[in-house]
């Protein structure tokens, strides 16, 4: 089972382990993109992928309802830090933080379609202050957006535009950023083993938005934000996926799914239901 170590799923991940259920999981921690990558590959059964990576291996993988990791307005986690206005950045470099090719995507979209614009894009290491000596502008998310969100963009006086926002005023719809799924070859085998992981998620959450300000507490223990930021940022994600969350999905990828290597018509099976 995948584990991604960003704040954004530890509402996800801290009930698992008040209930005891954290005990008899296998975890494997590493980027979202290297679970993505480990979860199409068959290293692993069950674990979090990015959107993108779910839809071009939709056929293999069978995504958990009610489940994921998005947002219906702000995110506050997926950021363009930018050095002037996004309509100024037509043929400027752009820097892209090499941990999630979803929110890549869905910023390369936004520039082109919403704002107009075709930077020439670069990737690097998600670090702020060496992206913007080589850049203009700079696509951050997990922690580091985080940071530069609340920190360091200000203290530096950039611009910083939030992608959940923005998707959100263009097209009336939630983003979902990451989805989590079991292997279809490994549902058939243990479709017992599945639901009660499914189930055993779904509980973690509850209790973690439950006991919110305690989860907040905690992580401000080790983390560079205080609790009050920290309870705002989880009660600002979506953790939902449901009709809207879907709605949101079909929309991404008819606008990005032929140039994304998926088909704009792209078909997301969820446990215990058809495809859809």
């Amino acid at each position: 089972m995948g584990h991604i170590q960003f704040l954004n799923c530890l509402p996800l991940y801290w009930g698992l382990a008040r209930t005891g259920t954290l005990l008899d999981l296998d975890l494997t921690k590493d980027t979202p993109e290297k679970l993505s990558e480990q979860l199409v590959r068959g290293d692993l059964d069950i674990a979090p992928i990015t959107l993108v990576e779910f839809l071009r291996a939709a056929d293999d993988l069978v995504a958990f309802p009610d489940l994921a990791v998005g947002c219906d307005g702000p995110v506050m986690s997926c950021v363009i830090v930018s050095q002037k206005p996004l309509d100024r950045l037509d043929g400027a470099r752009v820097a892209l933080g090499s941990t999630s090719r979803t929110s890549v995507r869905l910023a390369q979209l936004l520039l082109a379609e919403k704002i107009g614009v075709r930077p020439d894009y670069f990737t690097c290491p998600p670090d702020l202050g060496l992206m913007m000596q080589e850049a203009d502008a700079a696509v951050l998310i997990g922690d580091a957006a985080l940071r530069a969100n609340l920190h360091d963009g200000p203290a530096l006086g950039l611009e910083v535009h939030d992608l959940g926002r923005m998707w959100k005023d263009w097209t009336g719809l939630p983003f979902v950023f990451a989805v989590w799924a079991a292997r279809r070859d490994y549902l058939e085998r243990e479709p017992a083993v599945v639901r009660t992981v499914h189930e055993a998620f779904l509980a973690s959450r509850d209790l973690s938005l439950e006991e919110v300000g305690k989860v907040a507490e905690q992580a401000a223990r080790w983390e560079h934000f205080d609790e009050a930021v920290l309870e705002r940022y989880f009660t600002t994600l979506d953790f939902r996926f449901g009709p809207d969350q879907l709605r949101g999905v079909t929309e991404f990828a008819r606008r990005v799914g032929p140039t994304t290597g998926f088909p704009a018509d792209v078909r997301v099976e969820l446990l215990g239901a058809g495809r859809g």
